[in-house]
């Protein structure tokens, strides 16, 4: 195999996040490349990018894609702290331990909630070591029902399933506008079993901070938001149930400078929905943010 093809396989991380907690992360790319941090969303793990990470890694870019607290290989945090600064805390941590500096940062990616704690860690007091932000699908006034259905499948399955074939019918059932695979395969990378059950693999108490005050967590978020000079990309899926057109209009005039980008056919799931488009999407805007 040659030197370029192994680029584009990950080579394991184990990082620190705050209070010492151990973080997970895979690495693609050469080392020296442009920096580009990848954040998933609730339930979801670093494996939602790996198609996206070897595609960057081939055009010459250092792709880290991390598993968050209570997540994938991951550590679950022993006193269930799983409040947005807490995650906010750990990024800023990562960023640090893979040489990003205020002077020289990285382009940060996150879906849902991991756009949220992109979003939050741009405004630290010490300043994070963010160059640009990529925002998958969220935005400061996402759409009430959509957030409901998101945190109703993840509530929905505590006390797991009979067999994989179930969890995938649950998957199935959440995300009717994509072809059902005919493996169930990739779906153990997010499933562990335990006494003959099969369990999600992330921690529920991650859900504990999910039901804040609405209110509260929109003028969080805009007050972060407001802060942004960096450049700004909002990918949304043009079938999204969470990002409305109406939320991202409202979201561009709080942010004038940010580039808005839609997937037709992709809904809250917009990079697996059509991973391609949104590859091209991110991909480009590094380009045009590192020049």
């Amino acid at each position: 195999m040659s030197n370029a093809n192994n680029l584009l396989e990950p080579v394991r991380l184990r990082l620190r996040g705050s209070g010492g907690i151990e973080l997970a992360a895979d690495q693609f790319g050469p080392v020296d490349g442009p920096l580009v941090v990848f954040l998933h969303g609730g339930g979801q793990t670093r494996h939602s990018w790996k198609q996206t990470g070897a595609k960057l890694a081939a055009s010459g870019m250092r792709v880290v894609t991390l598993d968050a607290r209570g997540h994938g290989d991951s550590a679950w945090a022993e006193d269930r702290d799983y409040r947005r600064e807490t995650m906010v805390a750990d990024l800023v941590a990562v960023l640090a331990q893979l040489g990003a500096t205020p002077e020289n940062g990285a382009v940060t990616v996150g879906a849902s909630m991991g756009g949220i704690t992109g979003l939050l860690a741009t405004a630290v007091p010490e300043g994070a070591a963010i160059s640009a932000l990529v925002l998958v699908d969220i935005v400061t006034r996402p759409e009430t029902e959509g957030i409901t259905r998101v945190i109703d499948f993840l509530t929905k399955h505590r006390d797991g399933f009979d067999s994989v074939e179930q969890a995938a019918d649950a998957v199935a059932d959440y995300l009717p506008h994509r072809p059902r695979p005919k493996s169930t395969d990739g779906l153990l990378r997010n499933l562990r079993q335990r006494d003959g059950r099969w369990y999600w693999h992330w921690d529920p108490d991650m859900l504990s901070d999910r039901l804040d005050d609405p209110a509260r967590m929109t003028e969080v978020m805009e007050a972060a938001a407001a802060t942004l000079t960096i450049p700004v990309l909002l990918v949304r899926g043009v079938q999204s149930d969470v990002v409305s057109a109406e939320g991202a209009a409202a979201f561009q005039r709080l942010v004038p400078h940010v580039q808005l980008v839609e997937i037709g056919g992709a809904a809250h799931t917009a990079a697996g929905d059509d991973n391609d488009a949104f590859t091209d999407a991110v991909a480009q805007f590094v380009l045009e943010a590192r020049d």
